[in-house]
């Protein structure tokens, strides 16, 4: 299934042309136009899912092998010092574009690339609350 006005399924179906690194029957990786460090890439599945929440099971672990896949051979060909693996769902978890894609970051030394999260106390009782909240949903 293709979104019409979705950008990633233009890539997906080579309507609109990308840097290609890998590319599937199933998945297309290539890189971030608008790259955080250098040889930033986007793994996106060729079929719409606009989010994790939507992600077929089967395409989900598929995915994370890919990325793991494509990750190693970045690390070694770029050597670089580390690596992040990005994937937000939800305008208020920072995705821009509504198709499920997975942010492959490698990390130097110096690169200022910032992921910034507000640390807090994780209080027994808030923990009691969450643990029971969320293992009725399981």
């Amino acid at each position: 299934m293709k979104e019409e006005n979705c950008i990633f399924c233009k890539i997906a179906s080579g309507e609109i042309p990308s840097y290609t690194l890998y590319e599937d029957n199933l998945f297309k990786v290539f890189l971030d136009l608008s790259p955080t460090s250098f040889g930033h890439a986007l793994l996106i599945p060729k079929e719409h899912y606009a989010n994790l929440f939507e992600l077929d099971d089967d395409i989900a672990s598929k995915a994370l092998i890919l990325a793991k896949k494509v990750a190693t051979a970045m690390k070694a060909s770029l050597q670089c010092d580390g690596f992040n693996l990005l994937q937000n769902n939800g305008e208020i978890a920072g995705q821009t574009m509504f198709h499920f894609h997975i942010h492959l970051i490698p990390r130097y030394k110096d690169d200022n690339t910032k992921i910034i999260f507000d640390h807090k106390s994780l209080k027994e009782e808030d923990a009691k609350t969450i643990l029971d909240t969320i293992k009725k949903c399981l």
